[in-house]
């Protein structure tokens, strides 16, 4: 299979023409500065993705509100007070090519609580976790408020020079909170049907658009499912993608699962899942029989024939990568010339089963690298996942 359908460039709906068809999925960086300004060292890591040679790079979290946040040193948008420090960071990773979209973010029940005493959310479900406070549900006035505040971050991203947006609707953060009726379990138009239940997604994308305008590339990362009994499923996906379709979305990024079922980062994946790469295949192929919208899938893809073989099969339009562009920022290039023909990351396994079976120590151990290229230096591929274990931990390696 060659690889040229990967070079090919895409025109997105809004106009805008992306020169390849590789992604890099957000990854929450963590290395912002401690009030949410874009920091020296999202600089430096944007400059070396920039210079990797993806279409898109996709950042990581940016927060709509500065009380609730998803994790510590993430970028906050909440009005023009960092806009020159985005305008920085959008042109050292769009110097080369590659345009930059500002995920934008609000983590509802899963903000933890060293970070948020007072979370929010749909209902009052919490997280079965002591690492979390039950979130308080969310009067009308607030959600309104909330979806003003979606806009005004796509809003900045489009001032700063960005181009484009994407709504963060997976992984179990508020807009998915609202999608699900394990965690939405309101009685007024937010919640109980399926189209209350999308309400909040839909109008988040209505006052992104009328902000933005008809021209400024806008998104939606969204779960195929859940993948947890009574939550939002595959039918329920299809149907409100469906819906974001008919509303004219640029660009709709599939992955799947929440942080109590990480379906996302493949550990609970099928090993026949897993030999075929990408995690969420069958059900994207689904989507394009009903919609008109580009598509994007993220999850498990490793080898550029797999890539190349789902975009000449027009089975999607854009293929994402997260953890590969960790460890190799220039594996989208590298790809795309040939000179790697496979990006797979290191197996970081201990040895010990109930940590292995968790996972717990893949995306630390990713994080740190985006720190080391944050310092301008490279990632370590051989990075010892113990010293990680200890540094996540406090506790010493068991012997």
């Amino acid at each position: 299979m060659s690889i040229e359908a990967l070079n090919q460039p895409f025109t997105l709906p809004s106009g805008i023409t992306v020169k390849n068809r590789i992604a890099k999925s957000a990854l929450s960086e963590g290395i912002a500065e401690a009030n949410g300004r874009p920091s020296e060292a999202l600089f430096n890591l944007y400059d070396q993705w920039g210079k990797g040679g993806a279409g898109i790079l996709f950042s990581g979290n940016v927060m709509v509100d500065k009380a609730h946040l998803v994790n510590a040193n993430v970028m906050i948008a909440e009005d023009d007070e960092f806009l020159d420090d985005f305008t920085t960071l959008a042109n050292k990773a769009q110097a080369h090519g590659s345009h930059l979209w500002m995920q934008i973010n609000h983590p509802g029940r899963q903000a933890p609580i060293y970070l948020d005493k007072a979370p929010v959310s749909a209902s009052n479900v919490g997280m079965p976790s002591k690492l979390y406070v039950q979130p308080k549900p969310l009067t009308e006035a607030e959600i309104y408020d909330l979806i003003d505040r979606y806009g005004t971050a796509a809003l900045i991203a489009k001032k700063s020079g960005m181009k484009g947006a994407q709504i963060h609707g997976a992984h179990g953060y508020l807009v998915s909170q609202f999608l699900s009726p394990l965690t939405n379990l309101r009685k007024d138009k937010w919640g109980g049907s399926l189209e209350n239940r999308a309400r909040f997604v839909l109008e988040i994308y209505r006052d992104m658009r009328k902000k933005v305008g008809p021209d400024f590339p806008l998104g939606i990362k969204i779960n195929s499912a859940d993948f947890q009994r009574g939550a939002f499923t595959e039918e329920e996906s299809m149907e409100v993608i469906q819906m974001l379709d008919a509303e004219g979305m640029d660009l709709i990024e599939v992955s799947g699962g929440t942080y109590e079922r990480a379906a996302m980062v493949g550990t609970q994946q099928k090993e026949s899942t897993k030999k075929r790469e990408a995690y969420f295949m069958d059900f994207i192929v689904k989507v394009r029989e009903k919609i008109k919208s580009p598509l994007m899938l993220t999850g498990g893809f490793r080898t550029a024939a797999t890539m190349a073989a789902a975009i000449d099969n027009k089975e999607l339009d854009f293929v994402g990568l997260g953890r590969p562009f960790c460890v190799f920022p220039n594996v989208a290039k590298d790809l795309l010339s040939g000179e790697m023909t496979d990006c797979t990351v290191p197996d970081l396994l201990t040895g010990v089963d109930k940590i292995d079976m968790t996972g717990m120590l893949q995306t630390p151990w990713h994080q740190f690298q985006l720190v080391r290229m944050g310092k301008g230096l490279k990632p370590d591929p051989n990075m010892d996942v113990w010293e990680v274990y200890e540094k996540v931990t406090g506790r010493k390696r068991p012997v």
